[in-house]
């Protein structure tokens, strides 16, 4: 299916003592993408204080969103969280095109890629 939203879910592993600068990236990472990203359709960022373990749901609206988050914010930190975090898994959920695979594994991530088979989205009123 084509254009279709696409979700990455990932986690970054803090080196020690280096949990507080993770999570402090982060916060710029989401605000960047809030403020510059407009196919960035949400961020979900979870961060267990003890291990250090954060973890990250980016929702985007399709490849060409997620082509220019990670050609954008992804590429401006990811230098520096590697200095600080070990990177992985990285799952990326829906149909991600071969530039953009071979993009992500060429920064080094241990990625898995997806399209979406089924499911559905339920609301809540």
């Amino acid at each position: 299916m084509k254009d279709q939203e696409i979700t990455v879910v990932y986690k970054w592993t803090a080196k020690a003592e280096k949990g507080n600068e993770l999570k402090a990236i982060y916060e710029q990472v989401e605000k960047q993408m809030k403020e510059n990203e407009p196919g960035a359709l949400r961020v979900d960022c979870f961060f267990n204080e003890s291990t250090g373990v954060l973890l990250v749901l980016d929702l985007f609206k399709d490849s060409d969103a997620l082509g220019f988050h990670l050609g954008t914010t992804a590429a401006g930190h990811f230098p520096e969280l590697l200095q600080i975090a070990q990177p992985g898994p990285f799952l990326f959920c829906g149909e991600v095109p071969e530039q953009l695979q071979q993009a992500a594994i060429g920064m080094g991530l241990d990625a898995t890629f997806a399209p979406k088979a089924f499911g559905f989205e339920r609301s809540i009123v």
